[in-house]
């Protein structure tokens, strides 16, 4: 038989006693108005400044074309099943990343908790208050004679000396830059707004942010190859070197890339996920936005590289010594290039407008994933009038507060640290095997392919199984193990040495990520009764989830959507008579 009340996002919602609560009381969790807005709205949050800088970076870094093997042989083993299992579960629970492990398996709740135009632009030249004697203007008629060993580019110091004021050490955290801390504060107003109508709002503002910086990347692109030299500078990019392959390095560089940038085991695509239709087809889905967001990342290479192949030859020096890692590519190399570009400011603008688009879309979207897991798990409390808006108030408030740390003058010392130890790759390859074991063999892999079954019509591929059960946690174990054999501390720009106490702080923090899984299983299992293995496998009480989410036979399914059609009219009648 059909469900009682089985519509995914009723205005109403049953409480614990079956009594019903009505809008007037709890308000509805909403859902995306089209599939396009959910599309954009994964692409903008997944498709960031790690594309524009990171992938480029270690492309050239490890062996140029050779790179490719490894990001994709770690997309398809790991990036794209772990893409699916995250966004089908929160597809077909209608929860956020934390709420959402009730209905699969309680004990690994943990898994989610962790979760201007002027005459010349500024850093053309060593004519400002802000640079010093070592600061030098080359072009490849005066490299040779110019530079030495403690020469500075106008760019770095530009950079360093004018917006940062960094400090010598991060134990000199020095003052607040109130520029920086000003920008900071309308990016969280700009983040609130966005985000304040839940997914309503966030849904239209996608379609400009997500959807500009491609436009400015394909601007870039066209003026980059049209630049002298560019040609070499993508040889360089793309020229690929096998005997890197043999370097674990570079299998783990790429294994860290996959999990970060297609946002693994952060909580976004399963939040995310959860306001699709429940019969959206999140299968096809994953290809899609897995290819968008890997094909991003190869353009951004072509963009950045042609323009550093241009500076080479303006500079006549060789591509390896213009090409920065990091913030350094996208806040020192490339507007160096840009400065040597006719109508620099132009070009100023578009670079500079899709790095602040790329970085903003990233915000507000995590923002919109962490109200969702806030939401979700105290509903009663926060999907009431104006209860939402000031808890999102207090959550932006609360992260420009913790900011404010990284806008000082030893700022970017503690960015670089957290960046390594808590956002690193380590953290991302140990929660997916976590994730992976939870739901491939404690849940069970064919009962999320019964389920996925039933949202979509078919049953996906048989090898994302094999992926969940085998393949991804083995991957994922081995490079983890790899990286902890290959460790080595952290150095800011490669030269400063941090002191013990960064990197335990460093340590400590990544740590603290991966121990709530394990800290949160022996609290459930001191909280639950039977056996270990009745406590892993308990599953959801049996109103939490309608009898069709738990492998209903696919011969009801249009019988189904059916019901769906009819619940759909009775509650826009219903809303209309309250």
């Amino acid at each position: 038989s059909i469900p009682d009340n089985p519509t995914r996002n009723s205005l109403e919602m049953p409480s614990q006693d079956n009594r019903l609560v009505t809008k007037t009381q709890l308000l509805d969790r909403g859902q995306w108005a089209s599939k396009l807005e959910f599309l954009l709205a994964v692409a903008g949050t997944l498709v960031g400044l790690g594309n524009l800088w990171r992938f480029p970076y270690l492309c050239y870094k490890n062996g140029g074309g050779a790179f490719l093997v490894p990001y994709v042989l770690f997309l398809l083993a790991c990036g794209i099943p772990m893409f699916l299992l995250e966004t089908a579960m929160g597809q077909f629970t209608s929860q956020g990343c934390i709420t959402c492990w009730r209905h699969f398996c309680p004990l690994f709740e943990g898994q989610c908790k962790q979760n201007s135009i002027i005459a010349e632009v500024p850093w053309a030249s060593c004519r400002n208050t802000w640079n010093t004697e070592s600061c030098v203007e080359f072009d490849k008629t005066n490299a040779s004679s110019n530079w030495t060993a403690n020469a500075t580019t106008p760019a770095t110091e530009f950079w360093e000396r004018r917006v940062l004021g960094i400090s010598q050490g991060i134990e000199e955290i020095g003052s607040l830059r109130w520029e920086l801390a000003l920008c900071l504060l309308l990016a969280w107003i700009l983040c609130y707004f966005c985000v304040w109508k839940g997914v309503r709002s966030t849904g239209k503002v996608v379609y400009f942010t997500a959807t500009f910086p491609y436009l400015m990347l394909v601007v870039l692109l066209a003026r980059g190859l049209t630049l002298p030299g560019a040609m070499d500078g993508l040889a360089f990019y793309l020229y690929p070197d096998p005997t890197r392959l043999v370097d674990p390095q570079v299998w783990m560089d790429a294994g860290a890339q996959v999990l970060f940038s297609f946002g693994i085991c952060q909580g976004s695509l399963t939040a995310l996920g959860s306001y699709n239709q429940y019969n959206n087809d999140c299968f096809k889905d994953t290809f899609v936005l897995c290819l968008v967001n890997g094909g991003s990342s190869f353009v951004a290479g072509f963009a950045i590289f042609s323009v550093l192949g241009f500076m080479s030859y303006e500079q006549g020096l060789p591509i390896s010594e213009v090409a920065a890692s990091g913030p350094g590519l996208a806040f020192i190399a490339y507007p160096r290039a840009v400065a040597m570009m006719p109508l620099p400011q132009l070009w100023a603008i578009c670079f500079f407008v899709m790095v602040i688009l790329l970085g903003a879309d990233t915000q507000f979207v995590s923002l919109e994933c962490l109200m969702t897991s806030v939401t979700d798990m105290f509903p009663t409390v926060f999907r009431r009038a104006y209860r939402r808006e000031l808890l999102l108030l207090c959550l932006c408030s609360v992260c420009f507060f913790l900011g404010l740390l990284l806008v000082t003058e030893g700022g970017l010392y503690f960015l670089q640290l957290f960046d390594h130890y808590v956002c690193s790759g380590n953290n991302l390859l140990l929660l997916s095997v976590c994730q992976t074991i939870a739901i491939g063999w404690i849940y069970g892999a064919d009962r999320l392919f019964d389920n996925i079954e039933d949202m979509i019509g078919y049953r996906p591929w048989p090898i994302m199984k094999y992926c969940w059960l085998y393949i991804t946690p083995a991957v994922c174990l081995g490079t983890f193990i790899f990286s902890l054999v290959r460790y080595k501390p952290l150095k800011f720009n490669k030269t400063y040495v941090y002191p013990t106490w960064a990197y335990a702080l460093g340590w400590s923090l990544g740590l603290f990520c991966v121990l709530l899984v394990p800290l949160w299983i022996i609290f459930k299992v001191t909280q639950m009764k039977g056996t270990i293995w009745q406590v892993c496998t308990q599953g959801p009480p049996s109103e939490a989830i309608p009898r069709f989410r738990m492998g209903m036979k696919s011969s009801l399914l249009n019988h189904h959507k059916i019901w769906l059609k009819i619940q759909s009219e009775h509650s826009k009648v219903k809303e209309c008579v309250i």
